[in-house]
């Protein structure tokens, strides 16, 4: 989920997917519009079993202790409201490193990101044993700090970490300190094979392999079977936003560099309604199906299948039209 549906319809859509044999729901930090935390306490407590994780949180928004505070406190809601104590971790932490220009225009510097996402994972992973923690690092300092919970469930944290990994050193440290990567989405196939490639790479520098690093990925589904004309349009526009505002995933997509500046030249940040229906008239219709699941619901699901070959281990469907149910139906048996 990110911020295209009402909140309610979101709330409802997640039980519906938890009936219909879903297994878990991401929440995107979205740009500043949603807060993850927000949203994925309102549907901890709105299903029973299902998985809830971040997609991602960016770091340089909270103190790690903090992150381990708000995660902690959603891990006891979700066992609380399945009634089963024993039952593994239902939240994952996804962690991000942000992105310009709104970082930039915050006031935040994203410096060396690759060694503040490596304490950041570190600092969080030892607060979660539930143990005092001194750490001393460039980004992140902690002095006897603890997750000082006293009067509920004191046991260590089973919340697995995930980075949010776009770029080949931040893929590569993914690998190597955490239980899970997050890859983006709007990227090809082929894309992802090469991301796979290099977190396993970097598991390899831990002495893991890459089965024993989970592989979500974002996966656009821009679906419609009533008009799927409709469906490519709308997934043209949400391209043309990628191209205007981080053209970076677009190349390595394989996007024409003058496809790029021909979107960027009608494209501004905020962007208006008019500036992307402008821009997605540019946009041909091979571009939309090389960089997510778009069309009819069969051409969806035989998309998503080309992603799980490349490597990707659980889709994460962001369903574009404002109706969810079909996408729902559609991978309901996937």
């Amino acid at each position: 989920m990110q911020d295209k549906h009402p909140l309610a319809y979101e709330l409802e859509m997640a039980e519906y997917a938890e009936a219909n044999g879903f297994s878990e729901i991401w929440q995107a930090d979205t740009r500043l519009a949603r807060d993850c935390i927000v949203m994925m306490s309102a549907f901890l407590t709105r299903t029973k079993k299902l998985r809830v994780g971040s997609g991602v949180l960016p770091i340089w928004t909270r103190n790690p202790a903090v992150i381990a505070a708000s995660w902690s406190t959603m891990w006891e809601l979700g066992k609380q409201v399945s009634g089963d104590p024993d039952a593994p971790s239902r939240v994952m932490l996804g962690l991000g490193a942000w992105w310009e220009p709104i970082a930039g225009r915050v006031g935040v510097k994203r410096e060396r990101p690759l060694q503040a996402m490596r304490e950041y994972v570190e600092a969080i992973r030892q607060l979660f044993t539930m143990e005092e923690v001194t750490y001393q690092g460039e980004f992140v300092k902690l002095d006897r700090v603890k997750l000082d919970v006293v009067f509920g469930d004191t046991r260590p944290r089973d919340i697995p970490i995930y980075i949010g990994a776009t770029g080949d050193k931040m893929l590569e440290l993914t690998g190597e300190i955490c239980d899970g990567v997050v890859l983006n989405y709007v990227v090809s196939v082929d894309y992802i094979k090469k991301a796979v490639a290099l977190v396993a790479k970097g598991a390899a520098k831990a002495g893991k392999t890459i089965d024993q690093i989970d592989r979500p990925e974002l996966l656009v589904c821009s679906l419609s079977d009533d008009d799927p004309k409709a469906a490519y349009f709308e997934a043209k526009k949400l391209v043309a936003y990628y191209l205007a505002t981080e053209p970076h995933i677009m190349k390595a997509s394989g996007v024409p560099e003058d496809l790029i500046a021909k979107v960027q030249s009608v494209m501004s940040w905020p962007a208006t309604e008019a500036e992307y229906i402008a821009a997605a008239r540019v946009i041909p219709d091979d571009v939309p199906r090389m960089l997510m699941a778009v069309g009819t619901s069969d051409e969806c699901v035989a998309k998503v299948r080309e992603y799980i070959a490349a490597g990707v281990t659980c889709p994460i469907l962001y369903p574009l039209m404002d109706d969810i149910k079909p996408v729902v139906d559609a991978f309901a048996k996937f």
